[in-house]
Order: structure tokens, then sequence, then C-alpha cells
């Protein structure tokens, strides 16, 4: 053990006591370059000014585009929003109604004015009423309820009885429609002469198309009140000339041809009188 320490510290004395090892100087770090900068980044190119219009040209406004025309109002697209005329849309839908509402609203500045009885209206109707009457007469219920022009609540209390409806003739048995405003204007009523009935709610307005609702429909005087018989004909007079073998020929007309003729027989008849008149005077 000994030994080899001895032997260690030997080697160490003659490392340490070397003279070429002791000068000989650590080696120098190479020196540390600054690091390099990155290029300056160039300038950007000039953007060219945009092209100025030409001075004759100048600029196009931008022009709106024209609004859609709308089309006139959908009648049954109303009624079918409100609700609870059902029985009203078939009836003008069957009679054609519907198209003429349409093309009235298309070609009249008037407007019209629709009195629309509700589902509810129509159930007050005597069972089988409805059913009862022919085509004709629905087409005409149908045009009973329509209004040629537009009415406001307020323009129904200054309206001029009977009112014009497109069923047309107001006189009397026929098509009138009268309109009867309370005391307080506060209600509208409408008479037919044979059914009377309120407006109870606005349905719809536009300033061209009116609908309001009744609470009954309005039934026609038409349909209720017989017609008057036409008048008999009137017989001609006979104007043949009586027969030969009897009656008197002095009331019957005579041709132009036989005038002569018949003077000369009264003149022979006459004087054949007075000749067997004369005679006992002559004895």
């Amino acid at each position: 053990m000994s030994k080899e320490l001895l032997s260690a510290l030997a080697i160490l004395l003659i490392l340490f006591g070397s003279p070429g090892v002791l000068a000989q100087s650590p080696a120098k770090a190479p020196a540390a370059q600054p690091p390099a900068k990155p290029p300056a980044p160039s300038p950007p190119a000039p953007t060219p000014p945009a092209p100025s219009p030409p001075a004759h040209a100048p600029a196009t406004p931008k022009v709106a585009p024209a609004p859609k025309a709308m089309g006139p109002p959908n009648i049954t697209a109303i009624l079918e929003k409100a609700g609870h005329f059902s029985t009203l849309i078939r009836l003008l839908k069957s009679s054609q109604q519907e198209a003429r509402i349409t093309e009235e609203l298309n070609k009249t500045s008037q407007g019209l004015t629709i009195l629309a009885p509700s589902d509810k209206a129509f159930g007050n109707l005597k069972l089988g009423t409805l059913n009862s009457f022919n085509d004709n007469q629905k087409v005409q219920l149908a045009e009973f309820h329509i209004l040629p022009n537009y009415l406001t609540l307020a323009q129904f209390q200054t309206v001029s009885n009977p009112v014009l409806t497109e069923a047309g003739d107001t006189s009397k048995n026929q098509f009138p429609l009268n309109v009867i405003t309370s005391a307080d204007q506060a209600n509208i009523s409408l008479s037919s002469g044979i059914v009377n009935t309120t407006i109870s709610d606005t349905v719809y307005t536009d300033g061209k198309l009116a609908v309001y609702e009744v609470d009954n429909v309005l039934l026609p005087m038409r349909f209720f009140v017989t017609p008057s018989p036409a008048p008999a004909p009137s017989v001609p007079m006979d104007k043949s000339p009586p027969s030969s073998s009897g009656g008197s020929i002095t009331n019957a007309p005579v041709k132009s041809g036989a005038t002569g003729m018949t003077y000369r027989a009264l003149d022979a008849t006459f004087a054949a009188v007075f000749i067997v008149a004369l005679f006992p005077f002559c004895l």
C-alpha cells in the first residue's frame, strides 16, 4: 500500500517539476465575433396614383332599382288569415266573385267594400237556406255583399240610401240595401228589408279594399218577393166585315173599291120603302 502511494507521489513530482509542462500556457479561446446585423428592409415601392377619369366623362350616379309593383290584395288570403270565414270563401269561389274582386281592384280606382258574414252568421240561417238557392241566386247573394267603392266606417254615416251593391238594381223588391246609424254613431246597422245586421269588426283596410265583418247574412228582397204576373196581351179588334146573312151594314167597314156599290144599294132600298109607303094614298 505504501509503495503504491510513493509511486503516485513520484509521478506527480515528475509532472510538476518538468519545466516544459509549467512553461506551456493554455490555448486562447477564439475571439467571439459580434452577431451579424440583418439586412435593412428595402423601402416599399411607391403605389402608382389611380387614374383619374377624363374631365369630359363625369361618373355615372348609381340609380336604385325601381320597387316591384305590388298586386291587389288577395281576398281569400285575407279571409283565411282572419279565420271563421270558410263558408264565405267557398261562396266567393263557387260564384266566381273571387276572381272578379281581383279584376275590379286592378282596373278601378274607387276600390271595393266587402261585407263579410262569418261562419256563425251563415249558421244562423234556416237549415238548407243556402242550398235552396240556384247558381244565379248564389252569384247575386255574393254580389249583394260587395259595394263598388271603398268606404270607411265614418263614411257609412253619410251615404245615401239605398246603397248600391254589385247586385245592381236598388229599387223596391229587388236589391235595396239601407244603412241605419245610431244617434251616437257608435253602431252601423244594415238592412236588406228581410234581414238586419250590424258591422261588428274591421277585418282589413288599406285605402283601396275594406272588409267588414257582419253578424248576419244579408238576404235580398228579390229572393222572397213573388214577381208580378205580366199583363195579358191586348186582343186585337176584329175588322172583318159582317156576314151578309144578318146584321146591319151601316157600321161595317167598307173597302174603298166597294164604296159606290154600297151607296147605290142604299139608294134603291130607300126608294123601295118610299114607294111602298105612298102606295095606299094612290088607291
